[in-house]
């Protein structure tokens, strides 16, 4: 056997044990009624929002050329930056071509040896990962507990102490008490940063988030948001001063050395903006669609959980998982078994995300069918 032969076995058998431990991934297209994307408000099929690309299409550049620093960078950035700027309440923004990669280069860009990052156990692996790759001492409490969070603010430390957490979480679909983590913050004399990608779109006046409809823009370091869920289109953007937003244009190796978005997705963030503005109603319809399919759900004897669009139903192993989402695209229904390492073994779940788009006659039919499933 050669080496390559060799290798390629190893790989065939690590499939094997994913395979036999109900973890194997396959991608799959689109089908049925969509109770699985990440896109909330409907804006992806939007047709304002295909007509400003078009338009866009014909003035910009179909390539960015190169990074941000390398000409790749465009007047239409410069415009876009401003606009997320004041859309998330700070004083700059920077883009980014994706959020793992924005959180990724946030955490690279600010924190230093000896600094301490305090960090949600379920918090996304996109800033995960960028804790890893930073050298500073990190201490991971238990999700949402503040006893927990205010024990780890408590340690010794040389440096800044950070505190990292989601305003809604992607799995769980709960909501962060960010006033009270803010509280503690301020208290151990640390910085609180705040991931916003599942709260874009959804809370707020004008719809950046929780941060905003808290109040609390001045007692957060940064804000991470996401063009890809609830703008319907890509990219995301960390907010801030425009001190730390510099300090991200000459730190961040995420930012440094990728290429930078292709210009014409500023048009299709600044039409999902636009819309937002236009149509207020669809975020009210997607809290009320929420609270309908939970309602639904109690009715039908269903646990779920989460207090936002996410609606996580646990079902505990990875086949029950499997099997319920077989069941559910048989009905009709796109939904996706979520298992580990996405989620903690043994809480398989399906994550199902309310749209703007769906009926409220299909919610009910789809609790109906989770519970007959479930029974079976």
């Amino acid at each position: 056997m050669t080496p390559r032969e060799e290798f390629e076995a190893r790989l065939a058998a690590t499939l094997a044990e994913l395979r036999d431990a109900g973890l194997l991934r396959h991608l799959c297209l689109p089908r049925g009624i969509d109770l699985v994307s990440n896109d909330y408000l409907g804006l992806a099929e939007h047709p304002y929002i295909k007509d400003r690309i078009r338009d866009a299409a014909a003035v910009l550049p179909a390539g960015a050329g190169g990074s941000r620093l390398l000409r790749g960078h465009h007047q239409a950035f410069e415009q876009l930056e401003a606009r997320l700027a004041a859309f998330s309440g700070s004083e700059a923004a920077l883009l980014f071509g994706s959020g793992y990669t924005a959180n990724i280069g946030l955490m690279q860009a600010l924190v230093s040896d000896g600094d301490l990052i305090v960090s949600d156990e379920r918090n996304h692996a996109s800033l995960i990962d960028g804790i890893r790759l930073t050298k500073a001492q990190t201490a991971i409490y238990a999700h949402q507990d503040l006893n927990a969070l205010e024990g780890a603010l408590q340690r010794p430390r040389k440096g800044r102490a950070l505190v990292v957490t989601e305003s809604v979480f992607s799995m769980d679909g709960d909501l962060t008490p960010l006033v009270d983590i803010a509280t503690l913050a301020e208290r151990y004399g640390a910085v609180l940063l705040v991931d916003e990608a599942h709260a874009t779109g959804l809370y707020g006046e004008r719809g950046s988030g929780r941060v905003e409809e808290l109040g609390l823009r001045d007692r957060v370091l940064a804000t991470v948001h996401t063009g890809g869920k609830s703008l319907g289109s890509g990219g995301a953007w960390v907010a801030g001063s425009r001190v730390l937003c510099d300090v991200m244009v000459n730190r961040s190796r995420s930012f440094i050395f990728s290429t930078a978005p292709v210009p014409i997705l500023t048009a299709a963030l600044e039409a999902g903006l636009d819309l937002l503005k236009r149509e207020p109603e669809r975020p009210a319809e997607v809290h009320r669609k929420s609270a309908l399919l939970r309602q639904a759900l109690d009715d039908a004897h269903v646990r779920a959980g989460g207090a936002s669009p996410i609606v996580p139903i646990v079902v505990g192993s990875n086949d029950a998982a499997l099997a319920l989402q077989s069941g559910l695209h048989e009905a009709g229904f796109d939904v996706r078994a979520v298992r580990p390492p996405s989620v903690a073994p043994g809480t398989a779940r399906l994550r199902v995300t309310v749209r703007y788009p769906i009926a409220d006659d299909d919610l009910r039919r789809f609790a109906s069918t989770v519970a007959r499933l479930l029974k079976s």
